[in-house]
């Protein structure tokens, strides 16, 4: 309850970006391809970055 209002680092919105653009790269996977594959290219990149911070 005390970490309620604790801001998010960095890594942490990083990680949660990571997240979503894999979950919207996977749904698009089943109905357009090369948007998949730019989705998963996004999220590799946002990866890199959460790779540098730590």
């Amino acid at each position: 309850m005390f970490g309620l209002f604790k801001s998010k680092s960095e890594k942490e919105k990083l990680q949660e970006k990571y997240k979503k653009l894999h979950k919207e790269a996977f749904i698009l996977s089943k109905k357009d391809r090369s948007l998949a594959d730019k989705k998963f290219a996004e999220a590799e990149e946002v990866m890199k970055k959460i790779e540098k911070l730590t």
